[in-house]
């Protein structure tokens, strides 16, 4: 299991491996922390973006599933893209967001990364309730099977560090 450590502030300027961007299905950047993740990377992070969409993603990245480009200007080796859920008070999506933590863990192993930063994914204009979702984060990172040492969550405000905090311990 990997070290849990809670920091509030930037992703963008965290130091790890492995930075992960809350994207949209189409990658080509956005608001929130993918409009951040694309500003501060630079332009290298939207050509890789653009190459996997004219391959094997020409549909776009599904939700809950990861996929790795390089970190351009950023303080780390990659960017580990993943398309969080929508919320739905009518439908229970928990396992589709629990995936985009899984899968991205997967993809970090993949590339050999020991250090992963994490934003709270899906509770932006995605709506996801903070509570709920830093819940599901923190359950599914102790949970998962992986080589990462250090799981970092990078939380925008007080409010989002005391959600995680009253789950990460």
């Amino acid at each position: 299991m990997p070290t849990l450590t809670l920091v509030q502030g930037d992703i963008t300027r965290e130091h790890a491996d492995a930075i992960v961007n809350a994207a949209n299905s189409s990658l080509l950047g956005g608001g929130g922390v993918d409009g951040a993740i694309h500003r501060r990377g630079g332009p290298a992070i939207l050509a890789e973006c653009r190459r996997l969409r004219a391959g094997h993603l020409g549909k776009g990245l599904p939700t809950g599933r990861a996929v790795a480009t390089t970190a351009g200007d950023l303080d780390a080796r990659w960017v580990i893209h993943t398309v969080g859920p929508v919320y739905s008070g009518s439908e229970d999506r928990s396992a589709l967001l629990a995936s985009c933590y899984r899968a991205s863990l997967r993809v970090a192993d993949e590339l050999g990364a020991r250090t992963v930063a994490f934003p709270a994914i899906s509770t932006g204009v995605y709506r996801w309730p903070l509570d709920d979702a830093a819940r599901i984060a923190v359950e599914t990172v102790r949970e998962a099977d992986t080589a990462v040492e250090e799981v970092r969550f990078v939380l925008f405000d007080d409010r989002a560090h005391e959600a995680f905090a009253a789950y990460a311990g």
